[in-house]
């Protein structure tokens, strides 16, 4: 189910991939191949083994360097670490190509920030993969919410990655569920009602735990962990009000559903030359929240 299921009357944009991991393959290299509304066209990685093998299911370029995939698309996917998406999308930017960018924008705050302001600077489009928010279900909960009076929140986002498998890659134990975890449940809770204020405890390598301020006065909880054996990923927002509960659960979804809409919304954003809500902008304010949250750090 997508908003919007007219049939594709532009050109499709032309897309380099960055990266060629597990997620690189399994999700953006895939989705973007699928159309109509994009085209992959290219895909470089510092491993050119496995630009290859993430290329050639589709028939798309291996670039031999990052300048060669820049000449060969209009738009730029990244499927990298933060701190390599950090140094490399301003580059993309400022050769006037979109950009689709992983949370989080980068390792920390000030990387973030270099990362947003490229964007703003060379005023290209920019879209980031919250993929939760792209599903209609998702969207739907957030047009309640609003009509609710809340008065309070518990949420969570817990999964057992970090333990094993090919997603406990470096900088996911390094920084933890804050950074990989944290943009998606941040997020969600900030577009009820922004966060004013938030403080955190814990280990963010084991158990990290958020208490937040809101704009309307409701004090939410998130608890994110990715060191848990849980079956499958649990993520889960409850409400709390004067009126019945309302809860999200991303049990009841099928994640698939996110991708042709974030597809869609990406290309149009692009050929539209219009902004997305979910932009680099929106980027830089879920780091602003998590450094705030990583400063009012207390620790049991």
């Amino acid at each position: 189910m997508i908003s919007d299921t007219s049939p594709w009357s532009h050109r499709p944009v032309e897309i380099g991939l960055v990266g060629a991991g597990p997620w690189a393959r399994a999700m953006h290299a895939r989705i973007l191949a699928e159309g109509p509304e994009t085209r992959l066209t290219a895909v470089w990685a510092r491993r050119a083994e496995a630009a290859r093998m993430t290329a050639a299911p589709y028939g798309a370029h291996v670039a031999a360097s990052y300048d060669e995939l820049l000449d060969r698309c209009e738009a730029v996917a990244f499927a990298v670490p933060p701190v390599v998406q950090a140094e490399l999308a301003p580059l993309a930017a400022k050769r006037g190509k979109a950009v689709l960018l992983e949370k989080p924008l980068g390792p920390d705050l000030p990387s973030a920030r270099r990362v947003a302001d490229a964007v703003a600077e060379a005023d290209v489009v920019s879209q980031l993969v919250l993929t939760k928010r792209y599903h209609p279900v998702t969207r739907a909960f957030l047009a309640d919410a609003h009509r609710m009076n809340v008065s309070g929140a518990r949420s969570c986002y817990l999964h057992g990655a970090f333990l094993s498998g090919e997603f406990a890659t470096g900088w996911r134990l390094e920084h933890g569920a804050l950074l990989d975890l944290g943009p998606h449940l941040i997020d969600l809770l900030d577009a009820i009602s922004p966060i004013t204020a938030i403080r955190s405890t814990g280990d963010p390598r084991r158990w990290i735990e958020l208490t937040c301020e809101h704009a309307n006065g409701a004090v939410s909880q998130a608890s994110l962990s990715g060191s848990v054996n849980v079956p499958g990923a649990l993520t889960r927002v409850e409400l709390f009000g004067p009126e019945a509960t309302l809860t999200y659960d991303t049990a009841e979804i099928d994640h698939e559903e996110c991708w042709p809409v974030l597809r869609r919304e990406f290309a149009t954003a692009v050929r539209t030359n219009s902004r997305s809500e979910l932009d680099a902008q929106r980027g830089l304010h879920l780091q602003t929240l998590m450094d705030q949250a990583t400063r009012n750090w207390s620790k049991h």
